[in-house]
């Protein structure tokens, strides 16, 4: 079929549009379609009558194979043409083309192309095409508004979601954060304990109180402290000190910590102050140096900032408090050392000075520990006109162990004005300190030189062996097979044992502290001690014997911590003339 229409005003493009429409509809072409192409007619024939001229429509059906099958597709054509003028100008045709699945071969195209009604009604009844597709747009309208309604739920679903994530990412970032400062309080707690202990060690490890009171401004500066002021109340004594802050006044009075400062402090346990006179612009933390009865002193601190942290405040005052101890527990300590070395320095003998025998003696209290007051000397003339030197050790230290060595000193003193060799005497001393004193035991060590005899007599009981040097420079040791430690829970009987010495020999009593190392036992030791005194000649001991005894401690005690005390006894048999 190819129907054809010229179109040269209005008229002929409303009849030639009405009459694409009725085709369309009698070829099968679907409604929106039939739409589509009477709309893209009407208005390509628009645009043509306003270029002018004279135009021509044509549709014509046809068929169309389809790709991959054997059949073809039936389809209607419109074509708009332009007058030879137009044609000739080089303008194009306009072509469009819609199926037409339903079309018949018994159509008769130009019965359905009249148009008797005119114009109007043609165009009326083309428009019921439009009807039936504003009907399908009205129903695809209402599933488009549903689509919005459920878009709008979905967004408003959405929302509360974002909301929701929102809300979560916020707790998330409240719990990190409060994670955050727990993990940094926790860290800082840490810190705060591992310094307190460090600080405690450094404190506690020394028994001098000066030394701890040098270390504390040590420990605290710059990290927690500007500056720190011990104060202790016995060093001043009559002699006027340095002025101190008010608050530490108030805080020695009262025994509670003060902070003096222009603001509060809001430290826990600590009483605020005026700021002080002393220093007005930088507030001053004062905590006394509590003890059981009353404060030792007063330390003022100054922040190394603008103002402490409360738990540092709180370690501070913990750190002071054990400064506290350390300080009071060297006090006693140097108190009763000084007591234990004053009376063993007073219970030490003048050594005598008999005919034919030289003596030379030493004694070093320990350094480390209250280890003092359990070794001593002595050398005393008996009634015969012998001469007794001997060295002890009472075991334990401190007073007790000072007050039992000088009853055992006086008790052998008094055995001795009744004659009896040195066993005799180390037997009766072993039954006194049994009965006196049955938790304590000491060694000890006698010789006697008789005027004129060469033949010296001595015995041990638990005690090192005596170390003889004779005039040709050999050194042995008189290793005899001692007796047991006085005052044991046993019965014992001391031996005594005798030795020839020939004018020039030398004899060395001493106590363990002088060979005995704790890494080496007491062997080496003794053979230092003899190396020692075989190293002099015969005119050094012979004319200098207190400085041979200087010589022999010098090396001895090179590697020595003096945690125990030191005695040295040297008996030196003068030649003739």
């Amino acid at each position: 079929m190819t129907r054809t229409w010229q179109i040269s005003d209005v008229g002929d493009a409303v009849r030639a549009r009405v009459a694409t429409g009725r085709l369309a509809a009698a070829y099968g072409v679907p409604p929106l379609e039939r739409t589509r192409l009477t709309a893209l007619v009407g208005a390509q024939l628009r645009l043509c009558l306003t270029k002018g001229g004279s135009w021509r429509l044509t549709l014509e059906t046809g068929t169309v194979l389809r790709p991959g099958a054997g059949t073809g597709e039936s389809v209607l054509h419109a074509v708009v043409t332009p007058s030879p003028e137009a044609a000739a100008a080089g303008q194009p045709p306009w072509r469009v083309t819609v199926p037409c699945p339903e079309a018949t071969a018994d159509v008769d195209a130009d019965a359905v192309a009249e148009d008797p009604a005119g114009p109007e009604e043609a165009l009326l009844g083309a428009d019921e095409d439009t009807a039936l597709v504003l009907e399908r747009l009205t129903e695809q309208e209402g599933l488009v508004e549903f689509h919005r309604e459920e878009l709008q739920q979905t967004n408003q679903g959405v929302v509360a979601l974002h909301a929701e994530l929102d809300a979560a990412g916020r707790a998330q970032r409240e719990a990190f954060a409060a994670e955050r400062k727990a993990r940094t309080e926790a860290e800082n707690a840490r810190r705060r304990l591992t310094f307190l202990a460090d600080a405690s060690a450094v404190l506690t490890a020394s028994l001098d109180h000066h030394e701890i009171v040098r270390r504390l401004p040590e420990l605290l500066v710059p990290e927690y402290a500007a500056s720190v002021d011990v104060w202790l109340f016995d060093q001043d004594g009559d002699r006027p000190g340095p002025a101190h802050a008010a608050a530490a006044v108030v805080a020695a009075r009262t025994g509670r910590p003060q902070y003096a400062a222009a603001h509060p402090g809001g430290l826990p346990g600590v009483d605020d102050q005026p700021p002080s006179a002393l220093a007005p612009d930088r507030p001053l933390l004062c905590i006394p140096l509590p003890t059981r009865q009353a404060p030792l002193g007063v330390v003022t601190l100054s922040p190394p900032g603008e103002r402490w942290d409360p738990d540092d405040a709180v370690m501070l005052v913990e750190l002071t408090r054990r400064a506290s101890i350390a300080i009071d527990h060297a006090q006693r300590y140097q108190h009763n050392r000084d007591i234990a070395e004053t009376l063993q320095r007073a219970l030490l003998t003048e050594l005598p000075a008999p005919p034919g025998l030289a003596l030379a003696a030493r004694y070093l209290p320990a350094t480390h520990g209250l280890n003092i007051g359990g070794d001593w000397y002595d050398a005393f003339r008996q009634p015969d006109g012998s001469v007794i030197a001997v060295v002890g050790d009472v075991t334990g230290h401190g007073l007790r162990a000072a007050v039992m060595m000088s009853q055992l000193r006086t008790a052998l003193r008094a055995y001795a004005v009744d004659g009896g060799s040195p066993g005799q005497l180390l037997t009766r001393l072993h039954t006194f300190l049994h009965h006196l004193q049955p938790d304590l035991f000491a060694t000890a060590v006698i010789a006697r030189f008789r005027p004129g005899d060469p033949t010296m007599t001595w015995a041990a009981a638990g005690h090192p062996p005596p170390v003889l040097r004779t005039p040709d420079g050999r050194v042995r040791t008189l290793d005899a097979k001692p007796g047991a430690m006085l005052g044991i829970p046993l019965k014992q009987k001391i031996s005594d044992h005798t030795e020839r010495l020939a004018p020039g020999s030398t004899l060395a009593l001493y106590t363990d502290g002088l060979v005995e190392r704790r890494a080496l036992g007491i062997d080496p030791g003794i053979a230092r001690l003899t190396e020692a005194l075989g190293s002099f000649g015969p005119a050094k001991l012979a004319a200098d014997l207190e400085g041979a005894a200087d010589g022999i401690l010098r090396p001895l005690l090179s590697d020595s911590q003096r945690d125990d005390d030191v005695c040295l006894l040297l008996c030196h048999l003068r030649g003739p003339g």
